[in-house]
């Protein structure tokens, strides 16, 4: 209870007075001296709140910053898992005055991000900015758009495309929406989608020195397309051609070819054609498979031409050391000791003339001699084991190897 004294005259009133003053002059003199004294290093003691600060790392300094809301940059739970009131609070001022004030707000926080290059940051300030429907064309526009320029970045390209749609809806002149358009269909190659979106971005803005570059080069896509499918068109006609050439050339001579289960007209990149592709009346050439069947083994030609003789191919395949004669497999594979069967149509065998050219054993009507796969097969057999092999040939066996 404060204690009330009353003043009877005014000698008592001036004595009052001036003790007080007094007080006051002693509590200013103490405070003084508070604030002159010094540390033991000789500088002025520092006040208790700025001397705890000074003992601190930055590291730890930052901590205590992080603490409050306005510095986070984290929005961390608290001990127990929940989120911390100020936390909340923050958050629920994102969400504080008019629609358009927050689509605005969340632009300008995505448009910070995208600034220091943090584009899903970014997406996701532009994404809550569209979800607060604002209703707003231009605000929903620019939040469209801008994300649109992130979904670029982060090669979403097809997000990217969708994204100008929405904007383009809203504001259908907008020549930036159209150039990111564009920009995310040629980066998927739809080069033809990407020209009609920037023909319509030139028809608005001509002078647009972003839209026209990027047409140039869309223009230079096309075309080299253009001319891929063109040389890529006349070869499929130039190869149809020769084929159907070919065919023309059998047909005349009256050759015919048997396909096999072997089921290849190559040997290796060799394969028949005519000396002159376009003219039936110039040499077929074939390739060869030379088989040796009394020692299992065989030999590849990839080009001989129909006037070539079995005699011919015997002396070319057979110039070898004489090494090659005289390992007890081959003394009778010299040319003059050689004979030549090929395969009829019947499964049967024919021996052929060693000295009459290939075309005529193909050309002949009885016994029908035909290629196999577009491939001339020769038997070359020594003349003393000939006798032997022939009777053992079997023709159900020659037949099953046809497809």
């Amino acid at each position: 209870m404060v204690e009330i004294t009353e003043l009877g005259n005014d000698a008592a009133v001036e004595a009052l007075v001036d003790e007080w003053e007094k007080k006051q002059k002693l509590d200013t003199h103490e405070e003084s001296k508070r604030e002159n004294k010094t540390s033991t290093n000789g500088n002025p003691e520092l006040p208790p709140q700025v001397a705890e600060v000074s003992s601190k790392s930055t590291e730890e300094i930052m901590a205590e910053l992080n603490k409050l809301p306005f510095f986070m940059n984290d929005l961390e739970c608290g001990e127990d898992g929940e989120e911390r009131p100020e936390v909340e609070a923050l958050k629920a001022l994102a969400y504080e005055g008019e629609p358009d004030e927050i689509a605005e707000n969340f632009k300008k926080q995505g448009n910070d991000c995208y600034k220091t290059k943090k584009y899903q940051d970014a997406v996701e300030f532009y994404t809550k900015g569209l979800n607060v429907c604002c209703d707003v064309k231009y605000i929903e526009a620019a939040l469209y758009l801008n994300r649109a320029a992130c979904n670029l970045e982060l090669k979403n390209y097809r997000r990217c495309i969708n994204d100008c749609k929405e904007c383009l809806m809203r504001q259908p002149k907008n020549v930036k929406a159209l150039f990111r358009a564009a920009k995310a269909y040629f980066a998927i190659e739809h080069y033809d989608e990407a020209l009609k979106v920037l023909s319509f971005a030139v028809s608005i803005d001509d002078k647009n020195l972003a839209v026209n570059t990027l047409l140039q080069k869309c223009e230079g896509k096309i075309a080299y397309i253009e001319e891929l499918k063109e040389k890529k068109r006349k070869r499929e006609e130039e190869k149809l051609k020769v084929k159907l050439d070919l065919e023309s050339a059998l047909k005349a001579r009256g050759v015919t070819s048997i396909k096999s289960s072997y089921g290849t007209d190559k040997i290796g990149d060799a394969c028949m054609h005519l000396e002159e592709a376009h003219d039936i009346e110039t040499q077929l050439i074939i390739p060869a498979i030379i088989i040796y069947p009394t020692v299992d083994e065989f030999d590849v030609v990839s080009e001989v031409s129909e006037l070539t003789t079995p005699m011919e191919l015997m002396e070319l395949i057979m110039d070898r050391p004489e090494e090659f004669f005289k390992d007890g497999k081959h003394e009778n594979f010299k040319p003059k000791k050689l004979e030549a069967y090929m395969e009829t149509e019947e499964g049967g065998l024919v021996k052929i003339p060693k000295k009459g050219s290939i075309n005529q054993v193909l050309m002949s009507p009885n016994p029908r001699v035909p290629l196999f796969d577009n491939i001339l097969r020769l038997y070359f057999v020594p003349k003393v084991d000939s006798a032997n092999w022939i009777s053992n040939w079997k023709k159900q066996d020659a037949l099953s190897k046809r497809a």
